[in-house]
């Protein structure tokens, strides 16, 4: 199976384009006010009509109530729903039975003792995805440029898809997946001239970089 590759937080049109003809498997929008990626109903609902049928469209919320999730739902028409607060498990569940879509639950991971919640919500989540454990003093639970150890999620038993994230990059997105054997990759700030801004080029290297450490991965998995 090939590597999933998601840019998140993206606001424009001209960087959605160039995410899609780069060859993204999914593409991510940030519904969090405090994040400078946060993106306006009206903008979702064009970015998300642009998206057409191409490929899954992701909103991320943190901690958000229904009313905010039915808003952001009718405007952008995501394929998945990426839960990116203190979402409890059956805060998941009762997620995915009022809005009928599939869930992906970000978990904050600084050390092994972080998984403990797993179990918990790989009994109700559609995907994990791993994140870094943003800072005390920070404002948002991601988007922030920082790495966690990979070496945590090694040889890591998971029948749930997961993707990993946090301070991903072109340089290091191949070690990321050699150490994690992650099913995909998720990026944001890694393809960004500034907080908020995405460059096209960036997006197109990261991709490029993910394309090759998956098919690295695949390579060596069938030698086994």
């Amino acid at each position: 199976m090939s590597l999933i590759v998601k840019i998140c937080g993206l606001s424009t049109p001209e960087t959605l384009d160039a995410t899609l003809e780069a060859g993204a498997d999914m593409v991510g929008f940030v519904f969090f006010p405090p994040s400078p990626r946060h993106l306006g109903l009206v903008a979702a609902r064009e970015l998300g009509r642009r998206v057409r049928r191409h490929v899954p469209k992701v909103a991320l919320t943190v901690d958000a109530d229904d009313a905010t999730l039915g808003d952001i739902v009718e405007a952008l028409q995501p394929d998945l729903l990426q839960l990116h607060g203190k979402e409890t498990a059956a805060r998941l569940a009762g997620i995915k039975q009022k809005f009928g879509l599939p869930v992906m639950k970000a978990m904050a991971v600084e050390a092994a003792a972080d998984l403990a919640p797993l179990l918990g919500y790989a009994g109700v989540a559609d995907r994990i995805l791993f994140d870094a454990r943003a800072p005390k003093q920070a404002t948002r639970p991601g988007g922030l440029g920082a790495v966690f150890d990979w070496h945590v999620l090694e040889n890591l038993d998971l029948k749930l898809p997961f993707l990993v994230s946090g301070g991903l990059n072109a340089e290091n997105v191949a070690e990321a997946v050699r150490v994690t054997r992650a099913g995909g990759v998720d990026v944001s700030s890694g393809v960004e001239r500034m907080p908020g801004v995405k460059d096209v080029e960036m997006i197109r290297a990261f991709i490029r970089a993910a394309r090759a450490a998956g098919k690295i991965d695949l390579a060596i998995a069938g030698g086994r």
